[in-house]
């Protein structure tokens, strides 16, 4: 997975959460998403930041960014509260 790649994952798992309403404690998880993704940014120069938000933002559909909010919970291990939601809402788009 190349570096954009890894920090899109992350832009993309920001916006599938925050589209969660249903989860009271979805600010916690996107505090620990935004520091994430600050920390990448501080480390990883020579990447167009702006570009990949604003594609993910507005050209990524709610279920990939719903999908890569599953693989990112599963590595920082989120709460199953919200992986249930997440997957609940995901079967909606089937």
């Amino acid at each position: 997975m190349s570096l954009e790649d890894q920090y899109k994952l992350y832009v993309e798992a920001y916006y599938g959460i925050q589209s969660i309403d249903e989860y009271d404690l979805k600010e916690y998880v996107l505090n620990e998403i935004k520091q994430l993704m600050i920390n990448f940014e501080n480390n990883y120069k020579g990447i167009d930041y702006n570009y990949i938000n604003e594609y993910v933002k507005y050209n990524v559909d709610n279920k990939t960014k719903l999908q890569s909010s599953l693989i990112l919970l599963n590595e920082i291990n989120g709460s199953i509260e919200l992986i249930l939601l997440i997957k609940k809402k995901i079967k909606k788009y089937n």
